[in-house]
């Protein structure tokens, strides 16, 4: 038999995890990917001109995460799972989850759901007291019941407001594949996916089991959904034959970039000549360092779309990342200039232009650099290019500040602390790059004071 003292220390032990609880899940692995991100934003923008949003002010985040699932997480980005595009058979199928996303972001979910965990937290934190204070007087059986009352009731309403959410953001996306003139089929056969892999994982269908699920049954999501969709004008409109090109493009080079090379040419075999096997297969090769067949593969593509920049992208990477940057340069211009200089790309030709160790080729590179990194400042990686630019030509105080961009989205806050701060000291007073380093190292030190108040 354990005694008070266990009780008590149990008590604590518990309250101590609400509180961590509480707190984000950490940053996981990010994709960027210039031609899935294009294709992801053309999939959202009718979806987001029905909901009445600001065109251009959602943002979708692919993760590197091989379960099936999106979410948003405050602000207006959605972020998708690569284990969703897998899993999607159908552009119209990830349409139909992020006409759901979108009903989140419009419904504000994602501040109720940190407003709702505080509730739960609330509850659960006050039972936890009221059982250490009938442990304290001697009720230990009391002190249990009061707990595990507490908890379940602190459970219960969080799972309940979670599956009203849920249910509510339903019918959003489907008012938004509506105002889209998009088929709702894709949301349901994709929802008939999840059903299907509930079952095989075991979950149970009942309505008993639907108390202590944070979603709605999924038979009901597909009945109330199925009820709305089908009477909607575009219920039988064609999906998007470019769309769907374009997405089945993008899954088989995921799929190769994120496969194990042999499972890549497994599931692609030579035999199939198509632009997607193409693509899988160039990355699998890539990946094992089989360089001439990884370029074999981009050319066979190019063959097909002479100027496809997606495809022109691709040959200059591998020919960069396989130690032949000065090879690299010409599909890269290529790629940029059809691109109207994606930052993406732009940045990777200005990686390919230092790597030449041509001094001559660094004017050049720091004007693709700076026009990658103003139309996407969230790219650590071509801040880094910009600094070894800067360095090189001994303007230190830029490349302190290039180090700054770099080092707060990488979270090393005291590093970009300091390197804000250099830059600032040796920046002309007043100047547009003086302003920005002042506004790097308030960030830096923004996160470094509500770091400290966590700890």
């Amino acid at each position: 038999m354990r005694g008070r003292p266990f009780f008590l220390a149990y008590c604590l032990a518990l309250l101590a995890s609400l509180v961590v609880s509480a707190e984000p899940v950490a940053a996981q692995s990010i994709l960027r990917d210039a031609e899935t991100e294009q294709l992801l934003k053309d999939m959202l923008a009718p979806l987001v001109e029905a909901s009445e949003l600001e065109p251009g002010n959602v943002e979708i985040v692919l993760i590197n995460d091989p379960s099936i699932n999106a979410f948003v997480a405050g602000g207006q980005a959605i972020y998708v799972h690569s284990g969703l595009i897998s899993a999607a058979d159908t552009a119209n199928e990830v349409q139909g989850v992020l006409a759901h996303e979108l009903g989140h972001i419009t419904a504000g979910h994602a501040v109720r759901f940190e407003e709702r965990t505080k509730v739960a937290n609330k509850i659960s934190i006050l039972s936890l007291l009221l059982g250490v204070g009938a442990a304290l007087a001697g009720a230990g059986d009391a002190a249990m019941g009061i707990i595990a009352a507490g908890q379940q009731a602190a459970m219960g309403s969080f799972l309940s407001f979670n599956r009203d959410q849920e249910a509510a953001t339903d019918l959003a996306g489907a008012r938004y594949l509506s105002g889209a003139g998009i088929s709702g089929k894709g949301m349901i056969t994709f929802f008939e996916k999840l059903r299907g892999n509930e079952i095989r994982a075991g979950y149970s269908q009942t309505a008993e089991a639907a108390y202590a699920r944070t979603h709605p049954l999924t038979g009901d999501r597909i009945q109330v959904l199925r009820g709305l969709v089908d009477k909607n004008p575009g219920w039988d409109t064609p999906p998007d034959p470019d769309l769907q090109q374009r997405f089945v493009r993008a899954k088989a080079k995921l799929y190769g970039f994120l496969n194990p090379p042999a499972r890549t040419l497994t599931t692609f075999p030579l035999t199939d000549q198509g632009i997607p096997a193409h693509y899988a297969r160039a990355y699998g090769y890539h990946k094992d360092a089989r360089v001439d067949l990884a370029l074999a593969e981009t050319d066979a593509l190019l063959a097909i779309e002479p100027d496809n920049p997606w495809f022109l992208e691709l040959k200059g990477q591998v020919l960069l990342e396989s130690g032949r940057p000065r090879d690299a340069l010409v599909p890269l211009r290529r790629a940029t200039e059809l691109t109207n200089a994606h930052p993406l790309i732009a940045g990777l030709l200005g990686h390919a232009l230092i790597a030449t160790e041509n001094a001559a080729n660094f004017a050049e590179a720091e004007t693709v650099l700076r026009a990658s990194v103003q139309r996407d400042r969230y790219n650590p990686f071509a801040w880094y290019q910009l600094g070894v630019v800067y360095a090189e030509r001994g303007d230190m105080p830029r490349a302190q500040l290039a180090s700054a961009e770099q080092q707060v989205m990488n979270r090393l806050y005291p590093e970009a602390l300091r390197s804000a701060q250099a830059a600032e000291a040796g920046l002309p007073y007043g100047s547009a790059d003086w302003i920005r380093a002042q506004d790097v190292a308030l960030e830096a030190r923004g996160e470094l004071e509500r770091l400290k108040k966590k700890r």
